[in-house]
């Protein structure tokens, strides 16, 4: 099968923006990627609905936002910017039941909701900003890194670097957030990205800052969270800087990949069947500069991670039993990327 590979990346050092390739599954090749989207200013993260609409960070002077393309025309159709001032976000999901998306602004400390008009188009619906900080100089205030709806579509889960929270706030359907439940991880822990398993009432919550994933347990009832386990996401005698970036969890659930800048790897922990504890199965080089994304493709068959300093991608085969990663191609050109996304073609 044929698969569509969509890069968000930086337009600072020569990258053109959003990037497009074809992934082969059935022979494990993926063509070089090309040009796709080029007139947004550093869309470094990236979302698609389900009716093939894209939401991208975007940029221009001193205003930041989120911009919607359709996927459905070829080349893509400009859809709406949707602009304020300040920068730009660092992340974006959609909330297909209550069509909204979410952007978090790791520099502004804030939450933007938007509602998801019958175009398409986005409309501003709720804005929170966040307060606080943290011990370690990156936490000199309050910075949302990541924000997603839970799997019970009951809440927002939001992850703030900057104060060491994790905070789930009631959504209604006209888009408006409510009713934080504050989550106090350890200081200077950095929160950054979550993962959630769907077979139990168990998250994992990645600290950028201590470069360790906390295994936490979720009541959906409180939208509350208590604390289970820390583990290090790299060896213990690596002294060197490190910042822990994407993490993610294989449909299994069997299986939790983390991404590490500065060792430069990525780290496969086995998950047990209650989801409460990881064993450490294998650290692997990206073999490049600083991997801040990394995704599986649809079959999960395969993995993708992408260094945004030296431009290059390396794509792994994955065994689906014993959840080990496998170089199969290196050196694939990936221009200031930092966002790995595979689509169904159409």
């Amino acid at each position: 099968m044929k698969q569509k590979l969509l890069l968000g990346g930086y337009t600072r050092h020569g990258g053109a923006g959003i990037y497009t390739g074809t992934f082969d599954d059935t022979q494990g090749q993926l063509t070089a990627p090309q040009p796709y989207i080029t007139d947004l200013g550093s869309p470094t993260y990236l979302a698609v609905s389900d009716d093939h609409i894209l939401y991208a960070v975007d940029a221009e002077g001193d205003q930041g936002g989120v911009a919607s393309y359709d996927l459905n025309v070829n080349p893509p159709k400009l859809i709406n910017r949707v602009l304020q001032p300040g920068s730009s976000p660092a992340h974006i999901s959609i909330d297909e039941n209550r069509q909204l998306v979410y952007a978090s602004n790791y520099h502004e400390g804030r939450i933007n909701v938007y509602k998801i008009n019958r175009d398409r188009s986005l409309t501003t619906t709720d804005e929170i900003v966040h307060t606080g900080n943290g011990p370690r100089p990156e936490q000199d205030g309050a910075h949302v890194h990541f924000a997603a709806v839970t799997p019970d579509f009951q809440r927002l889960a939001v992850a703030d670097l900057g104060n060491d929270t994790l905070t789930t706030y009631t959504i209604s359907d006209a888009g408006k957030l409510g009713d934080p439940v504050v989550f106090h991880a350890e200081p200077g822990f950095g929160p950054r990205h979550i993962a959630f398993n769907h077979n139990n009432p168990v998250a994992y919550l990645l600290g950028e800052l201590s470069s360790q994933v906390s295994i936490l347990s979720y009541d959906a009832a409180t939208g509350s969270f208590e604390l289970i386990a820390t583990l290090p996401t790299i060896p213990e005698d690596y002294t060197d800087h490190n910042g822990a970036a994407a993490i993610r969890l294989s449909s299994d659930q069997r299986f939790l990949y983390v991404s590490n800048r500065g060792f430069n790897s990525l780290t496969v922990f086995a998950v047990s069947p209650d989801g409460r504890n990881l064993s450490q199965l294998q650290q692997i080089s990206t073999a490049g500069d600083f991997p801040r994304d990394f995704n599986f493709d649809l079959t999960e068959r395969y993995v993708l991670a992408v260094n945004q300093n030296t431009s290059n991608g390396t794509l792994y085969s994955r065994d689906s039993k014993t959840g080990l990663l496998t170089e199969e191609q290196r050196d694939i050109p990936t221009p200031e990327a930092v966002n790995v996304l595979f689509l169904a073609t159409k």
